[in-house]
């Protein structure tokens, strides 16, 4: 069910997307990971905006992804928790009292399907350096599951005189990173540390990007 809702909105939001976000896709490496997901997958992406789940459910429009959301989208009121339940998007608690969407992601990840996660568990607030600290949960589900990482930035341009722009970085072999004889912690930091890295990577090349392009205007 969740699927079919999923296309519709995907569909029927489309136009909006075209006129609202303007979506300029660009990639690390188009060869190595482009917007086709083949098998199991964990998005990890920047926070920067409510908007950002509706961005890339088109970037990746072929796949049915479930987005990890903060408890409070749900429970702002009846119809908004119908919604994102029908999208099959999997409940936080921001406060640490229930960790069921642990299982939920694994289970998904376990049947070849995509989770997405902002790791930074909330939007910026004006002047904070980024990225905010990452929170470990991302980095614990791709310990238990191994799946694949794929980094993604977002300049939240949303709206704007210009284009929104995102960033698809390489698929991370979440294997290479681990470290068998480490105790949980230290592998889950290790990943961490190396996804968050990366996405200020891609966040540079974005600018550099930009960069290039006014001087060629």
């Amino acid at each position: 069910m969740g699927r079919i809702f999923s296309g519709f909105v995907k569909l029927t939001s489309y136009p909006v997307e075209l006129i609202c976000f303007r979506t300029k896709i660009h990639y690390e490496d188009k060869k190595a990971q482009n917007r086709k997901i083949k098998g199991a997958a964990i998005l990890i992406s920047n926070h920067t905006s409510v908007w950002d789940f509706a961005q890339l459910m088109q970037v990746f429009f072929g796949r049915h992804i479930h987005c990890l959301a903060a408890d409070i989208l749900f429970d702002q009121n009846k119809a908004m928790n119908w919604f994102l339940k029908r999208l099959d998007m999997i409940k936080i608690s921001r406060e640490g009292k229930n960790f069921s969407f642990i299982e939920q992601s694994l289970d998904v990840l376990n049947k070849g399907g995509i989770i997405e996660i902002y790791p930074e568990a909330r939007l910026p607030k004006p002047g904070e350096e980024f990225p905010l600290e990452f929170k470990p949960s991302a980095a614990y589900i791709a310990l238990l599951s191994r799946a694949p990482i794929i980094p993604v930035y977002t300049d939240g341009n949303y709206f704007g005189k210009g284009r929104a722009n995102v960033v698809i970085g390489k698929k991370i072999d979440v294997n290479t990173l681990i470290d068998e004889n480490a105790e949980a912690s230290e592998n889950i930091k290790r990943i961490n540390d190396f996804v968050k890295d990366k996405i200020v990577k891609l966040k540079d090349e974005l600018e550099r990007k930009k960069e290039e392009q006014k001087k060629k205007v």
